[in-house]
């Protein structure tokens, strides 16, 4: 028999877009919650006159935990459970980088804030590659299935599970790269379909139930034209806001007369370096000010790709620029608008992929996305 050599690419691990979302919405809630519990009772310190046990301590311990529950047990449980422990643990962390970045130990040094957020969106990004990543070979098609298979050892494969594992390993079969791949799954096949494996009726667990029922009650009160609305309105809403901030900004920003001669006296010190990040906030706040109103009037004229493609720009500038900035100036003030922004920026992408992508027949507005024109009149947005 011919030898084969190892393989030792990288296998994307079923789910694993999930787990990762557990711990960047724990990362998240952590910052923000020891911020805001810091903020509420007067920054309290655990210790005495002699000893100080800062919360990063306590973010290393569960990173600790985090790193060893994968390499102690082999349960599907023990990824959702590092996930959430790695991302509070690694919020707890970063929350006191001010203090490890400055001799004087600032814990409110003003490029902290950004630091975090910058931490954030690169884990978001990371989130967004991995959930479009599809890997389809049938090396990563068995991977999955062996993940799949402890479903039968914990005696908790149903009816469902056991019909989409069979259907990949028919597809593994089919495509199979390796003679031996192909084998694998037949012998796996055979498994399945016999009477040894325990299978249970189909069911629903809590959190599917939740989740589907979650869609139907959007799908039902939540139609493209009060959906287009909701996005009208918010987009609004943020560019006036961010145009009024403009304005208040303006008065206290200095001419270019003033920053040239301002700059050549103090050079490359940190106070000339916060003016011209000062400068820079006024100027960008006011270009995402003007994406986020002129993506509301077209959205709301009914051009509706124009109007999308000019919001998802301008809170494209918001989120990785602007809030960059307003977070050295504002801290995590800035934190609840930042959300809104995200939030907004997914009913964007939710609108756009639903009712203007090319394979959604369009209907116009305040119609079903599912209706169809009468003939001999086109749909239209």
């Amino acid at each position: 028999m011919k030898r084969l050599s190892p393989i030792h690419l990288p296998v994307k691990r079923p789910g694993a877009e999930n787990y990762l979302l557990l711990s960047l919405l724990s990362f998240a809630l952590s910052v923000t919650g020891t911020r805001l519990f810091l903020e509420l009772t007067g920054y309290p310190q655990l210790g005495n006159s002699e000893l100080h046990i800062a919360h990063v301590l306590w973010g290393g311990l569960l990173l600790f935990v985090a790193s060893l529950l994968p390499l102690l047990y082999a349960n599907r449980w023990v990824y959702a459970a590092g996930g959430i422990l790695s991302g509070v643990g690694v919020g707890l962390f970063i929350d006191e980088v001010g203090k490890f970045i400055t001799q004087s130990n600032d814990y409110f040094y003003p490029p902290a804030a950004p630091i975090i957020y910058a931490f954030f969106l690169l884990v978001v990004l990371l989130y967004q590659r991995t959930r479009s990543r599809r890997d389809d070979d049938t090396r990563t098609e068995l991977y999955a299935a062996f993940d799949s298979l402890q479903e039968i050892l914990d005696h908790d494969l149903d009816l469902a599970e056991r019909a989409a594992l069979v259907a990949r390993l028919q597809r593994v079969r089919a495509d199979a790269e390796h003679p031996n791949h192909a084998s694998l799954a037949d012998a796996l096949l055979g498994f399945l379909q016999s009477d040894q494996v325990w299978v249970l009726p189909a069911r629903q667990g809590r959190w599917q139930r939740w989740q589907v029922r979650a869609k139907e009650l959007a799908e039902r009160s939540l139609t493209r034209r009060r959906l287009q609305r909701v996005l009208v309105a918010s987009l609004l809403v943020l560019s006036l806001g961010a145009l009024v901030e403009l304005v208040l900004l303006l008065p206290q920003t200095p001419t270019s007369a003033q920053m040239a001669s301002l700059l050549e006296a103090n050079g490359n010190s940190p106070s000339a370096n916060r003016l011209f990040l000062y400068v820079m906030r006024v100027i960008l706040e006011g270009a995402a000010g003007l994406l986020l109103l002129g993506g509301s009037l077209l959205l709301g004229a009914g051009k509706e790709k124009r109007g999308v493609t000019v919001a998802y720009l301008g809170l494209l500038l918001s989120l990785t620029v602007v809030d960059l900035l307003v977070f050295y100036f504002d801290q995590f003030s800035a934190s609840l608008v930042a959300s809104i922004q995200f939030l907004l920026l997914l009913g964007l992408l939710y609108y756009r992929n639903r009712y203007l992508s090319p394979t959604h027949s369009p209907a116009r507005p305040g119609h079903s996305a599912d209706a169809t024109a009468r003939p001999g009149e086109p749909h239209e947005f």
